[in-house]
């Protein structure tokens, strides 16, 4: 549940209509970050997201994401996997699976999303759900916020979360920040706050902080939530970037 909640908050758009989706992301197969996990000051573990391939579902092309956070401590152990396939062309989410073993108990749920007849299934059962027309998938929002207009001082309110009863959405651009990245290099992030009606990391009560360079790639550089056993940090220590503004390669590599 942890990975899932991490994920939902992280789209935000301005009220009344989605932007345009540009035919060049700002990311593309290949890229893949690398975070540090940490419980307070204990080291909890890792995690990472990836853009990992382009897939057909459904006879449409999709971008596969896949976010993974791995950690142990004394009293708590997890292993979560989100994966969300999005269409390249109207990017609105076709299939979100989670693989989530916490304490050594796995459990796993697969969604097939039907944008175009508005319901989704979850797998295993007959019941169809509401979606809306554009619907948006937890590890989805990470990517999509990359491509969505931000402004520091305004709250962006948007009715895309797949579950349509979850609805809306809402993120707070509160300032500007600065952070280092993992060359060392320091740069202007865009501190966000969301929030959204579940329980977990994005409800009101664990006021959630997320980091994202303010310039065309929108890293998210970390993430800062409270639970009641404490805070949870994730922070950027690796970048493999993938894309039209990826760096060229180092001489020799």
């Amino acid at each position: 549940m942890m990975l899932k909640t991490v994920a939902v908050a992280l789209m935000a758009l301005q009220g009344g209509g989605a932007p345009a989706v540009t035919a060049s992301f700002p990311f593309a197969v290949g890229e893949k970050l690398t975070y540090t996990a940490k419980l307070g000051i204990i080291s909890l573990g890792s995690g990472t997201l990836e853009v990992a391939a382009k897939d057909s579902i459904r006879g449409s092309e999709a971008f596969r994401f896949k976010f993974r956070l791995q950690g142990k401590t004394i009293f708590y152990s997890l292993d979560d996997v989100l994966e969300s396939w999005v269409g390249t062309g109207d990017f609105t989410s076709l299939r979100f699976v989670q693989d989530f073993v916490e304490n050594d108990k796995p459990r796993h749920k697969r969604y097939e999303i039907y944008a175009d007849s508005g319901f989704f299934r979850e797998d295993g059962k007959e019941k169809t759900e509401p979606t809306p027309t554009d619907p948006l998938d937890d590890a989805a929002f990470f990517y999509f916020v990359r491509i969505t207009p931000l402004e520091v001082g305004k709250k962006y309110v948007y009715p895309r979360y797949f579950r349509k009863d979850k609805n809306p959405v809402t993120i707070e651009v509160t300032k500007r920040e600065k952070m280092d990245l993992p060359d060392g290099s320091e740069v202007n992030c865009l501190v966000l706050h969301p929030v959204i009606d579940t329980q977990g990391m994005f409800s009101k009560r664990s006021d959630t902080r997320l980091w994202l360079t303010d310039d065309s790639r929108r890293i998210p550089v970390q993430i800062r939530t409270r639970f009641p056993f404490g805070t949870i940090t994730l922070r950027l220590k690796e970048m493999v970037l993938a894309g039209p503004d990826a760096p060229a390669p180092a001489p020799g590599k």
